[in-house]
């Protein structure tokens, strides 16, 4: 059976193992990304992920599968842009540099796009022609699923919906999960560090009007945000991703009701709001299945 090391390079963390040719998550291990460090930086800790799991495994190796922040050339494996939060991270060519030095292919995908194909393959968006899948985190990220592929744009850029302009600012400077910490703590005029989304929503769900109130807001901004976007691409499905997710009893209805509010009857009823299966695995194996897709005649 053909083993995989699965790579998912995150802002925070970067989750990494090994997959089976069946999509069965055999070693699953983490570390912390260190982003101010850099892209030269990353590219050392990928390479020693690699030379440390295949010392360690013994296993033979079919492939290197690589989920990643930034925007990603996945015909040349490499990094074109991406936010400060990684600095000198673009122009990091992460496929001609393993391939280079392991003799075994590489594949690389954008996370959200890699968490989207997940999702597709299997979780809530298996077998949908036309599907968005939204990250809500640091920022917010999307991607775009139609018949099981990802619709990359002509400069691979589609879908870049944090960036889209809202009334206030960008959909990701008003409705990402660390906007919601960073609102609460100035409300409450305390540190920011005394707060994070588990920390908001078990206040909320002990009635703290605050807590409460913030994450309205934030199920309003996203329900504008998937209303622009089911105007734009009208998808049978839009599933919701990001730590602060796994929030879906207290999120769901909420966030299904500011897109109710916001988008016509007509699309409304046609299109389903749906909280992602796959949560902290879905860079892991949607890297995977990028790399299948890509090497699929072999």
């Amino acid at each position: 059976m053909k083993q995989y090391i699965s790579i998912d390079i995150g802002g925070t963390a970067i989750k990494y193992g090994v997959i089976d040719e069946n999509a069965q998550i055999l070693i699953k291990k983490s570390m912390e990304t260190e982003a101010f460090k850099g892209g030269p930086e990353i590219l050392k800790k990928v390479i020693g992920i690699v030379e440390k799991l295949m010392k360690e495994t013994k296993l033979e190796i079919s492939g290197i599968c690589i989920s990643t922040a930034g925007m990603v050339d996945i015909e040349k494996g490499s990094i074109f842009y991406s936010a400060p939060l990684i600095p000198n991270y673009a122009g990091t060519q992460f496929k001609e540099v393993l391939e280079e030095k392991f003799k075994i292919p590489c594949e690389v995908e954008n996370d959200v796009n890699c968490a989207g194909l997940a999702e597709y393959q299997s979780g809530v968006a298996k077998g949908s022609h036309v599907a968005v899948m939204l990250t809500i985190g640091t920022g917010i990220g999307g991607c775009i699923i139609l018949d099981g592929k990802i619709f990359h744009g002509f400069s691979n850029s589609a879908c870049e919906v944090g960036y889209m302009h809202l009334d206030g600012g960008e959909f990701q400077d008003l409705g990402a999960a660390s906007i919601l910490t960073k609102k609460v703590a100035k409300r409450k005029q305390e540190s920011e560090s005394d707060w994070n989304g588990y920390h908001i929503f078990e206040s909320a769900k002990q009635g703290d009007e605050t807590c409460i109130q913030a994450i309205d807001e934030m199920a309003d901004v996203l329900g504008k945000g998937i209303s622009n976007i089911c105007y734009v691409l009208n998808p049978e499905i839009v599933v919701l991703g990001g730590g602060i997710m796994a929030q879906e009893e207290f999120l769901g209805d909420r966030i299904k009701q500011a897109v109710k509010k916001y988008l016509v009857s007509s699309i409304e009823v046609n299109t389903t709001i749906a909280f992602a299966k796959h949560q902290n695995n879905a860079g892991m194996l949607g890297a995977f299945y990028h790399f299948c897709g890509v090497h699929k005649k072999e």
